[in-house]
């Protein structure tokens, strides 16, 4: 076991190789990432609160804490998926209209007009950032059928920080795949809450606290940015479960969770 001060330095060489990347958490999965120079978005949903019929209904309980025009101009969207409206809510689907690059998997690229869809592995290379589709699963083997196919993302660059983004992504075999062959990241942006609409009976369909902390041990010393995890009805646990997970397990000095409306340094 490394001397206390070596758990230090591990930490502050973390901190300084992350303060690279500005951050403004909107709300729900939708964060604004700089990063290298660009500006990303995940998962746009700007609609105020309501209900969204369907196979399964979905209430939004909170609206977005910043407007779509106070986001600003957005260089480029990566979208997990299109098919689920905490993903990419009305006014998301308008947002999406006003962006250069939309990166997302390939089935919403035959869905929504110009969208460009990425096969897990593909990588694109745009003003020099290589971003690269991850594998993600929406919840127990063989979901698709239910809950459709959804993807991460791998942001590199020159001098940056490696940033994993996972979507709603629920296996944490997975994230030790991605490790394994992306190596060492950064941060990580996992979307959390423990989503739960029944379909898999108690198996949730994104990270749930316990979960998290497994992907967090497999991440190393990466920064973990936790979002996805408030302002809907289908969310099962609170980021205050997941901040207390963190801190049983030892791992509390790891994880960021972004105040809402607030532009900080990750």
């Amino acid at each position: 076991m490394g001397r206390p001060d070596d758990k230090i330095n591990v930490m502050t060489e973390t901190i300084e190789r992350t303060t690279q990347l500005e951050a403004l958490l909107v709300g729900g999965p939708t964060l604004r990432l700089r990063y290298a120079g660009r500006t990303f978005l995940t998962d746009p949903t700007f609609d105020e609160p309501g209900v969204y019929p369907g196979p399964v209904t979905l209430h939004k309980l909170v609206g977005p804490a910043v407007s779509a025009a106070e986001v600003g101009p957005v260089d480029i969207v990566l979208l997990s998926h299109d098919e689920h409206d905490d993903n990419l809510d009305h006014s998301g689907r308008e947002f999406l209209k006003t962006v250069p690059t939309v990166l997302s998997t390939p089935g919403a690229a035959e869905r929504i007009e110009g969208v460009r869809g990425l096969e897990s592995w593909e990588t694109a290379t745009i003003d020099g950032i290589r971003v690269t589709a991850v594998p993600a699963l929406h919840g127990p083997e063989g979901c698709e059928p239910l809950t459709g196919f959804v993807t991460g993302f791998v942001l590199q660059a020159d001098g940056q920080p490696t940033v994993y983004v996972s979507g709603d992504n629920a296996s944490v075999d997975l994230v030790g795949q991605i490790v394994e062959r992306i190596g060492r990241i950064d941060i990580a942006v996992l979307f959390v809450g423990a989503a739960n609409v029944d379909r898999f009976g108690d198996i949730d369909i994104t990270l749930n606290a316990h979960t998290a902390l497994k992907a967090a041990e497999l991440l190393g010393d990466a920064v973990v940015v936790p979002v996805h995890g408030e302002g809907w009805a289908h969310f099962s646990e609170t980021l205050e479960r997941l901040e207390r997970e963190f801190e049983y397990g030892g791992r509390a000095g790891q994880l960021r969770i972004p105040p809402l409306g607030k532009t900080v340094a990750v």
